[in-house]
């Protein structure tokens, strides 16, 4: 169910969904006013809740400008998903010994250690500026021998913690598929938040005055909107990379313990949802910034998780023009972290996980998924988004915690 509000010399908001705290909608108003908002306005996903200057489930084009912060933090953060040629029947009755596997081969949390080197390993460090101090990322060099770079290889292949997840799931074939959600690690967050730093330097060197002063901007045709797009462009592919690598991990895991040969019947899909791109909408080509969404052209598959014991779609976009040709990227945070530990309760969580190999403790608590929007109505608010082409449902599940 869409929404449009449009106050007056602001571009419209479309919102699909009525259910909107008014927090998340202020923020929205905010971006509504900025002058180099595509005049098509902001699209908000019905998974859409309160972020850092800009709601998570926004789409933002722009002219002339980009916000940091409306990119985050996890920049490139998004999905994977394959289809495997095993059936349900071929898994083992008990997913423990997978999932303790998985566990030790994928490093989980903070940090992790999967040193890289090599032609395309260096060639993915040399598209960053090298070392540029008017950005503040000596940090982060082209060779692989700088303390930055090594923090970096040393990530490559690992999941995190929060919301990020390896799952088994089955179809409603009963078709075994493997999905994956991650980013770009602690090298994406320490970019981010140095050119968010940076954004609001400028913003204060000019005397910019903003609703927000995390919407804090850079203009086209400045150096650091030129070094902006090139690190978060890096920080995308570092962020692909990453789950390309993690898959590879957990397919390799599945040959181990699964006896039977399988084959990869699909092709990965692998989506961002927090990302900025150039694109062309009604006939313009502007910057199209998706925090918590992913694009949903006509024909283009996509990903879209619910919570842990909670179904996940996989889908097909419609190519729908107001939303930028966007569409969720989740079920959306219903609470936040600290509010669902305090609501609920370890029984809360085993109950709403039975049947789902995981983890059941209090350090995943807030990862149940009561904390989460219902992930079938938001299905619903988006059916002239996406169509439905797979029902997922989790067997298994890692979490970073």
């Amino acid at each position: 169910m869409k929404q449009v509000i449009q106050n007056a010399h602001d571009r419209p908001i479309h919102i699909w969904t009525e259910d909107i705290d008014e927090g998340a909608l202020q923020q929205l108003k905010n971006i509504a006013k900025l002058p180099f908002i595509h005049k098509h306005g902001v699209a908000a996903m019905p998974d859409v809740h309160w972020g850092i200057g800009a709601t998570v489930g926004s789409v933002i084009a722009t002219k002339g400008a980009i916000i940091p912060a409306a990119v985050g933090v996890d920049i490139g953060c998004g999905m994977n998903a394959v289809r495997t040629s095993l059936k349900a029947s071929d898994l083992p009755d008990s997913l423990a010994e997978i999932r303790h596997s998985i566990e030790r081969g994928v490093p989980l949390g903070a940090g992790g250690n999967h040193q890289k080197s090599g032609p395309e390993w260096d060639g993915l460090f040399n598209r960053l500026p090298k070392g540029d101090v008017r950005w503040g990322l000596p940090l982060i060099l082209a060779a692989t021998n700088d303390e930055g770079a090594k923090r970096a290889a040393g990530q490559l292949g690992t999941l995190g913690s929060g919301n990020h997840f390896i799952e088994v799931c089955l179809d409603e074939s009963q078709d075994v598929w493997v999905m994956l959600h991650s980013g770009s690690r602690g090298t994406g967050n320490i970019i981010g938040r140095q050119f968010i730093q940076r954004a609001k330097d400028v913003m204060e060197k000019y005397f910019v005055t903003l609703p927000d002063k995390d919407l804090a901007f850079f203009a086209v045709n400045t150096q650091e909107f030129d070094d902006y797009i090139s690190a978060v462009s890096w920080c995308q592919d570092y962020a692909a990379e990453n789950r390309r690598v993690m898959m590879e991990e957990v397919i390799r895991n599945l040959r181990h313990h699964i006896k039977k040969p399988f084959d990869l019947t699909t092709e990965a899909i692998n989506c961002h949802h927090n990302y900025v791109e150039k694109e062309n909408h009604y006939g313009e080509n502007v910057y199209v910034t998706r925090k918590g969404a992913i694009r949903a052209r006509e024909g283009d598959l996509g990903i879209i998780p619910g919570s842990m014991g909670a179904r996940s779609y996989i889908v097909r976009g419609k190519g729908n023009a107001e939303s930028y040709h966007s569409c969720a990227h989740g079920a959306g945070r219903k609470f936040g972290r600290k509010e669902a530990k305090r609501r609920f309760t370890v029984a809360d969580l085993e109950a709403q996980t039975q049947g789902v190999e995981c983890r059941k403790d209090a350090e995943v608590l807030d990862e149940l998924p009561a904390a989460y929007k219902d992930i079938d109505t938001v299905m619903a608010n988006q059916a002239d988004l996406v169509e439905v082409v797979h029902t997922l449902k989790q067997v298994m599940c890692v979490k970073g915690a």
